[in-house]
């Protein structure tokens, strides 16, 4: 008989991701060059508009924290409206409701997770997860294991998948590969202030990347 759990409460740490989702974390430097390799340029219409969401983002920063709503409007929909990625031959789709069966022992019978995703899906491979900032928090990190959790529920499990968490301020680039074995990696962490090279910049040539392999 089959358990059924949601997402939010089954997976609150990589731990718990590891253990019901039989993942594994990458160590070869090879599995993820995606965010590295083959990132196309930027046009200047696009440089001058991101450098300018940068520069909103860090001013309401001053004010305080930042909700999850607030980003979505100032930073992560003109982001994405930015870069082509709301138009052919891009599809954006909004909140999903998600259902994963998860394989246990007999006794224990099998486990379901499933639940409302608070995500955006590109193309069915490309998910993005906003998170809430939160002061002293590393919250990007936090929300890695519930986006993997989403990124397991893909209706595409044969082909690699691509997520992004941010909170507007921070932006951490996943991959994820069910065949043999689920198994995934991690970028490096983007944030606004680390900005000799323009992190933003860069979260957007990833970002067009991931998206012209979805």
């Amino acid at each position: 008989m089959a358990t059924t759990i949601a997402v939010t409460q089954a997976i609150t740490s990589l731990n718990e991701a590891h253990d019901r989702l039989h993942l594994g974390q990458a160590t070869d430097e090879a599995f993820f060059t995606e965010w590295q390799d083959g990132l196309p340029e930027l046009t200047a219409a696009e440089v001058a508009e991101l450098t300018h969401l940068k520069d909103r983002y860090l001013y309401y920063v001053e004010t305080g924290e930042i909700s999850e709503g607030t980003a979505n409007i100032i930073m992560v929909s003109p982001l994405l409206d930015t870069l082509g990625l709301c138009d052919p031959p891009y599809r954006i789709r909004g909140e999903q409701w998600m259902r994963l069966a998860l394989e246990t022992d007999a006794e224990a019978g099998s486990i379901v997770l499933e639940g409302r995703i608070d995500a955006l899906t590109l193309q069915d491979n490309l998910w993005l997860v906003v998170v809430e900032g939160k002061r002293g928090g590393f919250s990007v990190l936090q929300g890695i294991p519930q986006t993997l959790a989403y990124m397991m529920g893909t209706p595409t499990p044969e082909r690699a998948v691509f997520g992004l968490v941010t909170n507007g301020y921070d932006y951490l680039f996943l991959k994820l590969v069910q065949t043999d074995r689920p198994r995934y990696a991690l970028s490096h962490n983007f944030t606004l202030l680390s900005d000799e090279n323009n992190n933003l910049l860069r979260v957007a040539r990833v970002l067009k990347r991931l998206a012209s392999l979805s």
